[in-house]
Formats: structure tokens, C-alpha cells, sequence
């Protein structure tokens, strides 16, 4: 899969939990997702690819779930 389409579905995730006030429980939706739902390489892509472009372009959310 390519890294722009793991990058805007991380960030659709991200957006799913807009709406949670409390950014700590967001973040760790976010990353209970990502972590129950995608494959370890697609996890080791999108940080890949997170880490050569700085994040650029990564929701928050995701940058901070990556951690």
C-alpha cells in the first residue's frame, strides 16, 4: 500500500475522534486502532514515512499515536 494512502487513512481515524474532548482518550483511540486494526507493516510504513517527512501532513492525533 502505498504511504499517501496510509497517511490519509490514519488521518480519517484521527478524525473520527475530533469530537472526543479529552485529547489524551483521542490520542489513545487513535493509536488502540491502529494498533488492533493494521498490520505491523503498515505501522512500521506510516513511522517510516512519518520520520522522513517530519510529519508533515500527519494529524497530530497520529504523530503523537506513533509514539
Amino acid at each position: 500500500m502505498s504511504s499517501e494512502n496510509l497517511v490519509k487513512m490514519a488521518n480519517q481515524i484521527a478524525h473520527y475522534f475530533d469530537s472526543e474532548p479529552d485529547p489524551a482518550l483521542a490520542v489513545q483511540g487513535v493509536r488502540q486502532h491502529l494498533k488492533s486494526f493494521w498490520t505491523p507493516a503498515m505501522l512500521r510504513q506510516l513511522a517510516e514515512w512519518s520520520e522522513a517527512h517530519a510529519g508533515e501532513g500527519l494529524d497530530p492525533k497520529v504523530r503523537e499515536a506513533l509514539v
